[in-house]
């Protein structure tokens, strides 16, 4: 059996965003968005404290490497169209070939 997982780290930038709790809103309806449109796991991963910046983890599992890459880069694509209130600063995208022999 052979799969492809593909991860994303997004680093954002929440400029509307001006306490702990207004990062928390934005978030969670991001992260909430983006499992909905494209069946991903997201989740925060860092930066938990500052208050106008975050750093996302997407994951998935697929069969072909070029879909695992279309859709993280599709979703950092999202974002920028999607969210104004949200800048994407950074990205980082690793799509792995994981193989396991079949009943292992």
């Amino acid at each position: 059996m052979t799969m492809m997982i593909g991860a994303a780290t997004v680093e954002l930038y929440l400029g509307e965003s001006f306490s702990l709790k207004d990062k928390r809103s934005i978030l969670k309806s991001l992260i909430a968005r983006l499992h909905r449109e494209f069946n991903v796991a997201v989740g925060e991963v860092a930066l938990h404290d500052a208050w106008q910046s975050a750093s996302i983890g997407i994951a998935l599992v697929s069969t072909s490497a070029a879909h695992a890459q279309s859709t993280l880069d599709g979703i950092v694509n999202w974002i920028e169209r999607h969210r104004p209130d949200i800048e994407v600063v950074d990205h980082y995208i690793e799509v792995v070939n994981f193989s396991s022999a079949a009943g292992n």
